[in-house]
């Protein structure tokens, strides 16, 4: 787990060497162990590093194979890596070091872009080709390692980055906002759909996509992988107990999986039913001495901050070493400002600030987590789901239970300027129209898993964890567990409120309190309820200079959420003034 970053000028002079520094120093937080750069011809390359797999030098980057012609920077894991050298090796390749990004080389070399297929991990790296003098940009299957780029065509330039914030180190980046990401951070809860990000000039690299530039700056894009819903495997007759298995053998494998490290690795443990699974099978797998961590808050609203009650059924089952940190509300004000300085993109769900305070003290025991994201998605465990199952309208029924406002709502919130068409409905009707799913409900899933998890909850957990140098990873987005899951009948799915499949498997490893409760979230009431010092430092930043001057939010809009926050709540539980008090302070971060 590292922070990556890349110049490249096609007009065939120097890559600047510092702007890549400029921009590698901002991702210090992400690799705090070294920090490298190379810089050869028209490609400069820069990279900060957590020491995970191969503790020694032999695996610094940027990676330099001279046998091969081969500059790589590598950010994440590929947990299938000591097979992929085993095979490599068998051709004839040599290696020098023990990690993985030596095999992401030889594979590129062996297999070019058709390697990322092989890779089971997360990740996002680039490849200099030093004689063909060519770049290659790739993001893994779900997106779970960001990439960040601004392609200048007019100046013959291309900068990539981890983290959004490190391509503004360097200037001339574009940061008008781009009026299509800002109608889809307002309706279609918060999420910007790669490849656009808030700002018109910077990009990001969806999710299983490979960009290959030519040494003279031309680019071909290619998208290696998707979901497939209406698969025939899906049409055989299965029974629920075979799948029950299968699914059983998949998630055991996932979570293995995500143990290679040279260093111990932990779990995040929220007391929900998807981190108890984990460390359940871990417990199951022979682990000892494992660490787990929980957060919690104050209850504000009447709503519930914790639920150690639950977390502590586990720890105390499966014997950890259990953390508990207890986070009261004049803390989470005071710390507000680091966590959103630490946003990639704005993300308004309100557990960032827990994820971010968390990493902070996991980070001082553990360098590995293990994460239960992505298994609400996968196996369909929110509460829009069922609505879905008799809807013929795809559209309308996914709008009714996801989207924050509707087109019309944006006349009130937005000036003139900033009104146009109505992108959200027209983004999720394109996606919809995509082959490979049939019914309502299996077009919201493939969105969520393909879309939604990469620019909502993936994200967050990966931009506040690595801002204290630590690593998250997901064992319910191992690609194979969601191709197979994507293939499960819709009534494993939504079998007892939600989950199906998976409760019937934790029933056989986890207490059975954690499993029958009520579902839960990663509750900071603070941000929902604002109330007190909360809704007055909110209300300086909307009403202040610089949002007014912005003229993008109307102010009478602003006055009505401020006189009551409590009234404003989206369909999905979040407050509408914590999404435009969340907005503004990120962009005057960024220093726009």
């Amino acid at each position: 787990m590292c922070g990556i970053s890349g110049a490249v000028d096609f007009s065939g002079a120097p890559a600047s060497a510092a702007d890549v520094e400029a921009m590698t120093q901002r991702l210090a937080a992400r690799g705090p162990d070294a920090f490298g750069m190379s810089c050869h011809q028209h490609v400069a390359f820069g990279h900060r590093r957590l020491k995970i797999i191969d503790l020694s030098d032999r695996s610094r980057q940027p990676l330099v194979d001279s046998e091969l012609g081969l500059i790589v920077v590598f950010n994440g894991c590929i947990y299938n890596y000591r097979e992929l050298r085993t095979e490599l090796e068998a051709r004839g390749h040599r290696f020098f070091s023990s990690g993985d990004t030596e095999v992401i080389a030889k594979a590129w070399k062996t297999w070019g872009r058709d390697c990322v297929s092989r890779f089971k991990g997360m990740f996002a790296f680039a490849v200099h080709d030093i004689e063909q003098g060519s770049v290659a940009l790739a993001r893994d299957r779900l997106g779970i390692k960001p990439l960040y780029v601004v392609d200048d065509a007019a100046h013959c330039q291309l900068r990539f980055a981890s983290t959004l914030p490190a391509l503004l180190a360097v200037d001339g980046v574009d940061t008008t906002l781009d009026p299509i990401a800002l109608h889809h951070y307002l309706s279609f809860h918060s999420v910007v759909p790669a490849p656009r990000t808030i700002f018109a000039g910077v990009r990001k690299v969806p999710p299983a996509t490979v960009i290959e530039y030519a040494r003279d700056g031309s680019r071909r894009e290619h998208c290696y992988w998707s979901l497939d819903f209406d698969d025939a495997v899906a049409k055989r007759v299965v029974t629920d107990a075979e799948v029950q298995a299968m699914t059983e053998q998949l998630l055991r494998q996932a979570v293995q999986r995500r143990m290679v490290a040279d260093v111990p690795v932990g779990v995040l443990l929220s007391g929900g039913l998807d981190s108890s699974l984990i460390v359940g099978l871990l417990a199951e797998a022979g682990q000892r001495d494992l660490h787990t961590f929980s957060i919690g808050f104050d209850d504000v609203g009447g709503e519930r901050g914790n639920e150690f009650e639950y977390s502590d059924i586990v720890a105390r089952h499966f014997d950890t070493a259990h953390t508990r940190l207890h986070i009261d509300s004049s803390q989470i004000l005071e710390r507000l400002p680091e966590a959103i300085a630490a946003m990639s993109e704005p993300m308004v769900s309100h557990d960032h600030i827990a994820f971010f305070l968390l990493a902070e003290q996991v980070k001082q025991q553990v360098d590995v987590v293990q994460s239960g994201q992505g298994a609400d998605e996968v196996f369909a465990g929110y509460h829009w789901y069922p609505p879905l199952v008799r809807r013929d309208q795809a559209l309308d029924a996914y709008r009714e239970v996801f989207f924050d406002r509707d087109h019309e709502a944006m006349h009130e919130v937005l000036e003139a300027p900033w009104l146009g068409h109505d992108h959200s409905s027209a983004f999720v009707a394109d996606h919809f129209a995509l082959p490979g799913a049939t019914s309502a409900l299996d077009k919201a899933l493939r969105l969520d898993i393909q879309v939604m998890l990469a620019d909502d909850p993936v994200k967050r957990v990966d931009n506040m964890t690595m801002a204290a140098g630590l690593e998250a990873r997901v064992p319910f987005l191992d690609h194979e567990l969601v191709e197979f899951a994507a293939r499960t009948p819709a009534h494993m799915k939504l079998a007892e409120g939600g989950k199906g499949v998976l409760k019937r498997i934790a029933r056989q490893i986890i207490p059975h309190a954690v499993i029958d409760r009520p579902k839960g979230y990663f509750p900071v009431p603070a941000l929902k309820y604002l109330e007190g010092d909360f809704l007055a430092r909110i209300g300086d930043i909307l009403t202040g200079r610089r949002a007014r001057e912005r003229g993008v939010v109307r102010q009478d809009y602003v006055a009505r959420l401020l006189a009551a926050p409590g009234d404003h709540i989206t369909t999905l539980g979040g407050s509408k003034l914590w999404q435009l008090g969340l907005l503004e302070p990120w962009l005057q971060e960024q220093g726009v």
